[in-house]
């Protein structure tokens, strides 16, 4: 094949991150776990990739598929069943729960739900300082002021620094959430669908100011979403899961313009084009919807064209 790609950190970098093997099973309830059955469900099952510096990986699948768990267990939210986490070389999963706080400064999390992930009983002042009062910081007018800078490289008003979320737009709150994640100038950022809760319309601008960010700051992303189009907009390569696993894993413009997976196939095929005059032919996968918990469900038929 040959096709133009985009410039990729790959080739002038090294990894940040490395992931080997990594498992999260579930016990079902009932499901006579402690009886001997063990039966589970296997939201990540078995999952290697690397994240090179100032690269953002674009993570795509179903709902289920075990993409947020992936990123959870990445960070220790969530405890992996089995695997290697390394950041910077290091195993983290090894790491104690004082060697986690220190390294929770290099680490950071934007979440998916603008409105639950903000206290509300928190001015935005005291959600985006408690970031720096937890690590000790800076405090005092030190802090108002490092705050007030966090709200306005974000794009908004320094003088909101009173203001209650309720008080903010869903994009709005978004920008605090970011504000908060990047307090502390970390290195790598899971953005665990940021803006699947937001409008069609709010989405681009939060996008963009995302990609304006890791540019400025040096960001390293994992970047979590349903949307193929806004994954191809912000990702150097995109990794497409399935039922705990990643099927594919390539830079962007092969997974768009050469997809290798009969699956990746079928979600590109439900992406509508912008031209209502082009008649595009949707993949339909056969058989019945697989279940996690069962692991010999996983294989994907050939697929019918409609």
């Amino acid at each position: 094949m040959n096709q133009e790609l985009k410039n990729s950190p790959t080739e002038q970098s090294e990894p940040l991150l490395k992931i080997e093997n990594l498992k999260k099973y579930f016990p079902i309830k009932g499901g006579g776990y402690f009886k001997g059955n063990k039966k589970v469900v296997k939201a990540v099952d078995g999952v290697s990739f690397e994240i090179y510096r100032g690269e953002t990986l674009g993570l795509v699948g179903e709902s289920g598929c075990g993409k947020s768990t992936l990123g959870r267990n990445i960070l220790r939210l969530q405890e992996p069943t089995e695997g290697r986490v390394f950041f910077k070389e290091n195993d983290i999963l090894a790491y104690r729960s004082h060697e986690m706080r220190k390294l929770r400064r290099q680490m950071q999390i934007i979440y998916q739900d603008p409105f639950s992930s903000l206290n509300p009983r928190f001015t935005v002042g005291e959600i985006i300082g408690e970031m720096f009062d937890i690590h000790g910081v800076a405090k005092g007018a030190e802090k108002e002021k490092k705050v007030k800078e966090m709200i306005e490289l974000v794009g908004l008003d320094p003088s909101r620094y009173h203001s209650y979320p309720h008080e903010f737009s869903g994009g709005q709150r978004q920008r605090v959430g970011i504000a908060r994640a990047l307090a502390l100038n970390p290195e790598f950022v899971v953005a665990d669908e940021p803006v699947s809760a937001l409008d069609v319309s709010v989405q681009s601008q939060v996008i963009n100011l995302l990609m304006k960010l890791k540019e400025e700051l040096g960001l390293t992303m994992l970047f979590i979403a349903h949307g193929l189009n806004v994954v191809r907009h912000i990702s150097d390569r995109v990794g497409v899961m399935y039922l705990g696993r990643i099927v594919e894993l390539s830079e962007t413009d092969n997974i768009f313009d050469y997809p290798a997976h009969p699956y990746t196939a079928a979600l590109l095929s439900t992406v509508p084009e912008a031209d209502p005059r082009l008649k595009k032919e949707r993949i339909v996968l056969k058989g019945e919807v697989p279940s996690p918990a069962n692991s010999q469900a996983a294989a994907i038929s050939e697929p019918d064209v409609l």
